[in-house]
């Protein structure tokens, strides 16, 4: 029976354990067919997943196709989280770098959009994707909140948001979920008052590459190569000089995974689940075997000794490399 979790004091309750959507259809090479990619959504709505990561830049709009379309069978089980906040760039739909555009008239179309693409009648959960410097966040609160009223939208979401600003959108139009980045080598919610903010509105937190986008998982080594569309062949912690420098974060998990009799996969995300019951990490998988053990994190249990221990370790350990 798979374990549940409420995302803060709303009424959505999900899976403990997403599925971040992303890698599907962008951001890596592919690993198999689109029929590929729906057969492997079956599966993890066979395993218990309800809570699924999408959104309209990853394509751009592929990848929310492509989820509409494999979890259509499964209305009203499952939980479908997307995002808008990117410009459109004529001809080709919003695309990383090419600016930010959360106009509430923006917000509105991408809204119609996205409910298209998703084969949905109302957008589980609507995330802000970056704060928009130039649109006031009360504007972008208010024009979700029309949404909602609408019956196109159910929660309102915001993603990588500083504290002011969550606390401005909550104040309009109540926030349900945050999603930043938030991993055992990532901390920085936990120093700049967002973890605090979101534990004090009653906002659950979704963390997005919990397990460092792959790097937890104890599988990448300085030899190891990146292809080119893979986002990680850019990335300052992934240079052989930082995979290795960086090495100790995985000696810490496979001592504690030794332990426990877990791996490191499966001590990362434990560690994350140990945190608040509210926080829901949706690591990414493509692939069966990195599902279950991703799964297999849920029957973990670290104790305070533990999680004190794990600590104690990770102060004593610089990592290297920025997260972009």
């Amino acid at each position: 029976m798979m374990k549940t979790r409420t995302l803060g004091t709303s009424n959505l309750t999900v899976s403990a354990l997403g599925l971040g959507c992303m890698r599907m259809t962008y951001g890596d090479a592919p690993i198999g067919t689109r029929q590929d990619m729906i057969e492997f959504l079956h599966v993890a709505v066979d395993r218990g997943i309800t809570f699924f990561d999408t959104a309209e830049v990853y394509g751009p709009f592929t990848n929310e196709d492509l989820v509409g379309e494999a979890l259509e069978p499964f209305k009203g089980q499952v939980i479908i989280a997307t995002k808008f906040g990117f410009k459109h760039v004529p001809g080709k739909g919003p695309l990383p770098g090419s600016g930010l555009d959360s106009r509430p008239e923006q917000i509105k179309r991408v809204a119609d959009a996205s409910l298209k693409r998703l084969r949905v009648e109302a957008i589980d959960l609507f995330y802000q994707h970056r704060p928009d410097p130039d649109v006031p966040i009360e504007d972008v609160a208010g024009a979700v909140r029309d949404l909602i009223q609408a019956g196109k939208v159910k929660h309102f979401g915001l993603s990588e948001s500083p504290a002011d600003l969550i606390r401005r959108a909550h104040a309009v139009q109540p926030v349900t979920a945050l999603q930043s980045e938030y991993s055992i080598w990532w901390r920085a919610i936990e120093e700049n008052d967002v973890l605090a903010t979101c534990e004090v509105l009653g906002i659950g937190l979704v963390p997005y590459s919990p397990l460092g986008r792959g790097f937890l998982t104890g599988t990448v080594t300085a030899e190891t190569t990146f292809s080119e569309n893979d986002i990680r062949s850019h990335n300052p912690r992934f240079t052989p000089e930082a995979i290795k420098a960086n090495r100790a974060v995985i000696d810490l998990l496979e001592k504690v995974g030794a332990e426990k009799e877990a791996t490191p996969t499966q001590v990362a995300l434990a560690w994350l689940l140990a945190q608040k019951p509210w926080i829901v990490p949706i690591p990414g998988s493509r692939r069966i075997k990195h599902l279950e053990d991703n799964l297999g994190a849920l029957d973990i249990k670290l104790t305070t000794e533990d999680l004190q221990e794990i600590d104690t370790a990770m102060a004593q350990i610089d990592v290297v490399g920025d997260r972009y």
